[in-house]
Parts: structure tokens; sequence; C-alpha cells
């Protein structure tokens, strides 16, 4: 700058050197109005050179500011001048310490372990919401006489025989507990009136021989009343075991196999609306879902129109064999017991292997059976 100040000073005669101070000036003046931009200060040296003292210092604390693990083995930062489109380009060696893996991609496949249990138990209610929606619309449209339903004719005239017969047989059941407690309360008259008979003959001399006698004849009749009312109680529990077990039974298989024809109707009918629609590639694969579904249904329905066949086979044999037996102890006992004939009445229990339960005498406790 004192180069320049003193070249002016010199050459201040002349014209020309006057007009090149002016422009000096001119150039000095505006560069004062113009506002200072860091950006583009450029620090330079004494000589002229361009001062990297700064760019120095950036990259020590550039290197300083990374990890221990992380190293530039050389960094370099080059500036560029204004005209240029790059402000900058930073050069960076290989990271040292740093080992880079390449992720894979690919299908992800999801173990069948990882189970959602709530999305389960949705798709649970799902599938039961939409068969009982199936089911009850079969149901309805059955009653309004609009649907179609199957019917084993053989099958349907068993089980309506069976029903008839259960009611039948709890008939007899209630008729025949009826009489046990009828039977029950007059036995336990006789035997008290033949108590009373006993004491008075005890104590009315003049009458002691008329009130014995009808002393021993009501406590004989209680006897074998008793025995009686066994055969009966017997005969009740056998019928009981068959109508409310046995027959019950079959009938809850029966409702299984009438639950499992519904359903196959129900399903047999969407097949069958789905078949007269058109088809296309949206119907196609509701078609064969249907298909499946009704497949799986259909054998499910066969499966229990077996089982209710051979469950009703197996029934009227035991039906027959367990009446049989009862049906000729109950004749029998009754017959005895109003023929007076008290030793037919003790076989006719021994026959069926029916012990009597003693009066008044509780069962041995466990003590006296050791």
């Amino acid at each position: 700058m004192s180069d320049c100040s003193n070249d002016t000073t010199t050459l201040g005669a002349s014209k020309p050197g006057t007009e090149e101070v002016k422009s000096n000036s001119e150039e000095s003046s505006m560069a004062q109005e113009s506002p200072k931009n860091s950006a583009a200060e450029i620090p330079v040296t004494s000589n002229g050179e361009v001062d990297d003292s700064r760019e120095h210092g950036f990259n020590r604390d550039l290197k300083r500011s990374l990890p221990a693990g992380l190293g530039l083995s050389e960094t370099q930062i080059t500036s560029h001048g204004f005209d240029s489109t790059k402000e900058g380009v930073i050069e960076a060696g290989a990271l040292q310490g740093v080992q880079r893996t390449q992720t894979k991609s690919g299908p992800v496949i999801l173990a069948d372990e990882v189970k959602n249990p709530a999305m389960e138990k949705l798709e649970l209610v799902r599938k039961w919401s939409l068969n009982t929606y199936k089911c009850t619309r079969q149901i309805i449209s059955e009653k309004l006489g609009r649907g179609s339903r199957t019917v084993d004719l053989e099958l349907e005239a068993q089980i309506d025989i069976l029903r008839d017969n259960k009611k039948k047989y709890e008939n007899i059941l209630r008729l025949a507990q009826t009489l046990s407690t009828q039977l029950f309360q007059m036995v336990h008259t006789q035997r008290q009136l033949g108590d009373a008979f006993a004491d008075l003959s005890l104590k009315s001399l003049e009458l002691h021989e008329e009130f014995g006698y009808n002393a021993d004849t009501q406590k004989l009749l209680a006897k074998n009343g008793e025995t009686l009312l066994g055969a009966i109680n017997f005969f009740i529990a056998s019928v009981n075991t068959l109508v409310n077990k046995t027959i019950e039974d079959t009938l809850m298989t029966v409702k299984q196999y009438e639950s499992a024809r519904i359903e196959y109707d129900a399903y047999r009918t969407d097949l069958e609306e789905l078949n007269l629609g058109p088809r296309d590639a949206n119907t196609l694969p509701k078609i064969e879902q249907s298909q499946h579904l009704f497949q799986a249904h259909k054998e499910k329905y066969d499966k229990m129109r077996n089982d209710v066949s051979i469950k009703l086979k197996f029934l009227e044999e035991n039906k027959v064999k367990v009446l049989h037996n009862q049906l000729v102890l109950f004749h029998n006992a009754i017959a005895a017991y109003f023929a007076g004939n008290q030793k037919q009445l003790e076989q006719t229990l021994k026959q069926f292997h029916i012990k009597l339960k003693t009066p008044g005498v509780d069962a041995p406790s466990w003590l006296e059976e050791q």
C-alpha cells in the first residue's frame, strides 16, 4: 500500500496520472461502501500468498471431533474461487477400524411359533360368527319354506320313534315313582299299625289273641311290602338309567347330527348360489373356497349320520334287553305280593340279585368292615 501512495505523489503533475488516481480512489470508495462478506475475505500473507493456516486448523479440529476408532488417513480441504460452482471439496481417506457389513435384502419369513394370540382369537370369533350367520339363515329359510333341507327318511323315522318312546318311558318312570312313594307310605302305616296291635295284645287280656293275629298280619304285610318296594325301586333305577343316560346320550348325538346337517345345507346353498352366478377372476377363488368348505361339512355330516345309525342300533338292542328283565321282575314281584306268596316274592328278588336294606339298620362303618 505504501508503494501505491508514493507512485501517486510522484505522478501527480501529468493528466494521465491524475485520471489513474481518480479511478483508484473511486474503486476504493466503492469497496468501502459495499458490505463486507466474511465468505469473500481470503487472507493473504505479506508476500502475496494465500494463508492456509485456517485450513490446517480446520483439519486439526475435524480430526479431534471424530471418535477414537475413526481415524482419517488423510484429509484435504480445497477452496475454489468465487466463480467456481463448487464451494468446497472434502476428500477423506479410508476409515480405519470400521467393519462394513452389507445387508442382504430378501423376503421376510415369519416362523409359525411367532403368532399373536389376540389375532388368533379374533379369527376364531370371525369364523364362528360367519358360521352362525349361515346356519341361522338356513334355519329361517327352512321355517319359511324357502330353503331346501337334506332328509334321510329312514334315519329321521328312527329318531322320531326314539323321541316318542322316551316320552312314554318318562311317563312310566313317573308313575312307578308315584307307586313307590305310595307303597312306602302304606308300608310305614302297616308297620305302625302292627306295633299298635301288639301293644294292645299285651295290655288287653280279653282280646289278647285277636290283637295278636292282627299284629302278625300287619307286620307280615309290611315285610312283604318292603320286599316289593325293593323290587319297584330297582325297576325305577334301571329305567331311569335307560331313559336319562343311555337314550339321552343317543339324543345328544342326534342333536350334533342335526347341527351338522344344518351346516351342510347352509354351505351347500352358498355353493349353489355361487355356481349360478358369473365365473370370473373375482368369483373363481370364492367358488373354490366354498367348494372346500362344502366338502369338509359334507364329510362331517356323513360321519355324524353314521354315528347316529350305529348308536340307534346298539340302543335298540340294549333297550330290549334291559326292559325285558325289568318287566319280568316287576310282574313277578307284583303277582307274588298280592297273592301273598312270600317265598315267591323273595325268590324273585334273589333271581335279580336284589339286596334289601333292613329298616332301622344303618350301613356298617369302615371300622366294622375291617
